[in-house]
């Protein structure tokens, strides 16, 4: 038998986040588990990773694994930085970490296998999200138990907030004030029907 006055809140395991902060994005720093951000955006590189495992092609970007790249990358055109190379005097990749996946090499080689189609900084299908541009600390305190947390909003609202607080507090799932504004205007316009 259900029980009155409790109403279902929102089904968080179908959360699909949006924004992550530079903090989350600094936690997959693993080649089992490999986010980086460039341009604004988070990528999981994780798949990437898998598929060309052991190649020295690689280190590069395991080893920037879980922080911002934008300076890899030219704004404009979205694509890696470019300059001249002063012994051929021809435009090449700027990579001074050194040459990474599906950058070609500097000199022609007939062993250099072009045959993977669009670049993995081309496209979104490592897309997970957007990096959060501002970030603000919210802190929770659980007055029953004298808990605290503090927890790292990326501005995706109070959705994200109650996602991430239902780490510490299974219940906090099913409470109805999720949204202040959403639940409380319909029960006080409600309440007041009627009464003079």
């Amino acid at each position: 038998m259900p029980r009155r006055g409790l109403v279902a809140g929102p089904d968080f395991e179908y959360f699909q986040r949006r924004y992550f902060t530079p903090v989350e994005v600094a936690q997959h720093n693993q080649p089992e588990d490999l986010w980086v951000s460039y341009l604004g955006y988070v990528y999981d590189l994780t798949p990437l990773a898998q598929e060309y495992k052991g190649d020295l092609l690689l280190k590069p970007i395991v080893e920037v694994a879980g922080q911002d790249i934008s300076h890899w990358f030219d704004p404009k055109t979205r694509d890696i930085r470019k300059h001249i190379d002063p012994l051929t005097g021809s435009q090449r990749y700027r990579t001074p970490r050194g040459r990474f996946l599906h950058v070609p090499p500097q000199l022609p080689r007939s062993d250099w296998a072009n045959d993977f189609g669009k670049p993995w900084w081309q496209g979104s299908r490592y897309e997970v999200g957007r990096l959060s541009a501002k970030t603000r600390s919210i802190r929770i305190i659980n007055t029953l138990t004298s808990q605290e947390h503090t927890l790292e909003n990326s501005g995706n609202g109070l959705l994200f907030v109650f996602s991430r607080w239902g780490t510490w507090n299974q219940c906090g799932k099913s409470y109805t004030a999720i949204s202040p504004i959403m639940h409380m205007l319909p029960a006080t316009h409600g309440n007041m029907k009627g009464r003079t």
